[in-house]
């Protein structure tokens, strides 16, 4: 018998979790920034630790990205600010910097992922230190922990690459996306018009399919959830 879906989602069309990712590489930075925004979070990319310093007095911020490259990551181990309520922190590093890690920043690293960086990886991680277990918007629920979608009680039968598309919809519910947007949050790449409206169509017969209907066509212009 398939359960019923989970019971006290966020509903994250209200706030977006945020995001200081701090990054000396530009390709780098803007490559993981476009994919964390396009995943629904409020990204402000920075390339040193000072400029990270800046951001961490000015405002509250719910995670730490930061390359371990940054030229000055060891002063902001030092002289980091004293945070009421510190956001967790995921090091980006490679394999043989790996023993430094703990010893210069100490027990404030909650996690890592090793360079060269897979975004896959580091989106599941960043999911898993934000707690986001449950994503929901009216009736529609999608599981991170299992990837799994419901339409109110109906469990639905998506493929990973539905469920991709589903949950960018689902985090920019009420905002019309181009199919470019959509393809790059599907496959991280920009493929032909067609493949996105083939993918739509047989997510539509899943997710409409007892209605009312939530995936809209506005024509000229792309696809919302609303």
């Amino acid at each position: 018998m398939t359960s019923g879906p989970p019971m006290g989602g966020m509903l994250v069309d209200v706030v977006k979790q945020s995001v200081l990712l701090s990054v000396p590489d530009s390709d780098l930075r803007e490559s993981v920034a476009v994919r964390l925004t396009a995943a629904g979070y409020q990204v402000t990319p920075v390339a040193t630790g000072a400029d990270a310093m800046v951001e961490l007095r000015a405002r509250h911020y719910d995670l730490i990205v930061v390359d371990v490259e940054i030229p000055d990551i060891y002063d902001l181990a030092r002289q980091r600010p004293v945070l009421a309520d510190r956001p967790p922190v995921i090091c980006m590093t490679t394999c043989e910097a790996l023993d430094t890690l703990v010893p210069e920043l100490g027990h404030d690293v909650e996690d890592y992922v090793t360079k060269p960086c897979r975004i896959p990886e580091l989106l599941a991680r960043v999911r898993v230190q934000l707690r986001q277990p449950v994503l929901e918007y009216r009736d529609l629920t999608l599981d991170e922990v299992v990837f799994q979608a419901w339409r109110g009680e109906r469990q639905l039968d998506v493929t990973p690459a539905e469920y991709r598309m589903l949950r960018h919809l689902l985090v920019n519910a009420g905002r019309v996306l181009s199919k470019e947007q959509l393809s790059r949050s599907v496959w991280g790449e920009s493929r032909g018009d067609n493949a996105i409206e083939r993918l739509m169509s047989r997510l539509r017969q899943k997710v409409d399919a007892a209605g009312p209907a939530l995936i809209h066509t506005k024509r000229g212009f792309g696809y919302h959830l609303g």
